[in-house]
């Protein structure tokens, strides 16, 4: 069915084309040409449709609506053409499966089928490559670096702006300007309307977001852990995360580009990381300071003591005083979390620890201490 120059006159009221009176047939299939190329402007401007550019190298009049929609990729695949990243993957898949030639021997319907998904796999899957489909349909790779819609571009074709409409098109039968002056007019700048389809606005890619449990030790004195991420394709990433010194449980860690790829060709997402410090054995965050429960024996309690005790900016010694009681606290200075402001400090908690068993002679002795002290050590409790 030659449908273009018919839908052409449609619109327009002007006569087809083989109708004009043109003495010259190389000016004919020039002029025929011009017309299918703003018809095609016109068509991918204002109402974003698709048409093959490559029809253009045919003669006019052989053009057919099943060959110019022919390949329409979204199609090929079952999908619209706002589908994601990961709807395009599915049906591609799934669609691979059904006509791969391993699949189907002998079948040339399913060969010549799985060779057109896979062409449109190739081109949607590309974020570039489909943003170009989408604004110049399956022939943008012939495009060049002219924009097809009038902008400067290789070739040496007279642009929109250079175009007589009223030349080109004559009359509109029974006298009058033909709209095409004002239709194409407007899209060469020569109307109050938009030049062109605005471009899709590049929208950054989504963000990640993970939780992290680290060592207590590493929240501390900072180091580094490993990140398994999958992204929408199904590919999994091992990513290294820096532990920053003194980082708290619930902070997050942001890796600017390390999220979602954009689907529009902006930049790529953040990767959002919760970190989740693991309890220590003995020790205790309060802030930027450290507590921990230290246990002594009772000789150490009544004697006093030097004590190794390990920290994390190394080992200390530790001078518990003569006749220190439970729960008295000693305060270490700079022992605590360093962090970039300055550093805690280690808070010591004394526990007296008594044996399980004590003989009657440890009793004996323990009676004695307890009949000359003569100790009220509940006498300022009160309700």
């Amino acid at each position: 069915m030659h449908w273009a120059w018919p839908l052409v006159g449609s619109i327009t009221g002007i006569r087809p084309l083989k109708d004009w009176d043109v003495q010259d047939p190389g000016a004919a299939l020039a002029r025929n040409r011009m017309v299918l190329d703003c018809f095609r402007y016109l068509t991918t401007t204002a109402h974003g449709g698709i048409l093959n550019i490559d029809i253009l190298n045919k003669p006019p009049l052989e053009y057919d609506l099943e060959q110019l929609m022919s390949e329409d990729y979204y199609n090929s695949l079952g999908v619209s053409r706002d589908a994601s990243a990961d709807d395009i993957q599915k049906a591609y898949r799934r669609l691979a499966r059904k006509y791969h030639p391993d699949v189907n021997p002998d079948d040339a319907t399913a060969k010549k089928k799985f060779q057109e998904i896979q062409k449109a796999y190739e081109v949607l899957n590309d974020a570039e490559k489909r943003e170009l489909y989408d604004r110049y349909g399956s022939s943008f790779e012939t495009m060049g670096a002219g924009d097809p819609r009038g902008g400067g571009g290789g070739g040496g074709g007279a642009s929109f702006n250079q175009v007589d409409f009223e030349q080109l098109f004559g009359g509109r039968a029974g006298g009058g300007e033909s709209p095409f002056a004002d239709i194409f007019g407007q899209f060469a700048g020569g109307g109050a309307g938009p030049r062109r389809r605005p471009r899709p606005r590049a929208t950054r890619g989504t963000h990640v977001q993970h939780t992290l449990t680290v060592p207590f030790q590493s929240a501390i004195l900072g180091g580094e852990a490993q990140l398994s991420v999958k992204r929408p394709s199904g590919k999994v990433e091992t990513i290294t995360v820096k532990i920053p010194v003194g980082i708290e449980s619930g902070k997050t860690i942001r890796l600017r580009g390390q999220g979602n790829a954009s689907q529009t060709g902006g930049p790529a997402g953040d990767l959002l990381i919760k970190i989740n410090a693991a309890p220590h054995a003995h020790y205790q965050r309060r802030g930027d300071d450290l507590e921990i429960d230290l246990p002594i024996t009772l000789g150490e309690a009544t004697f006093g003591a030097r004590i190794d005790l390990p920290t994390p900016q190394g080992e200390i010694t530790l001078t518990v005083p003569p006749a220190t009681s439970s729960g008295k606290r000693l305060r270490i200075k700079g022992h605590g979390v360093k962090t970039k402001t300055g550093s805690g400090d280690l808070y010591v908690e004394i526990q007296i620890v008594l044996p399980q068993e004590i003989d009657e002679k440890t009793k004996e002795y323990v009676k004695q201490i307890e009949a000359a002290q003569q100790l009220a050590p509940r006498k300022d409790i009160t309700w």
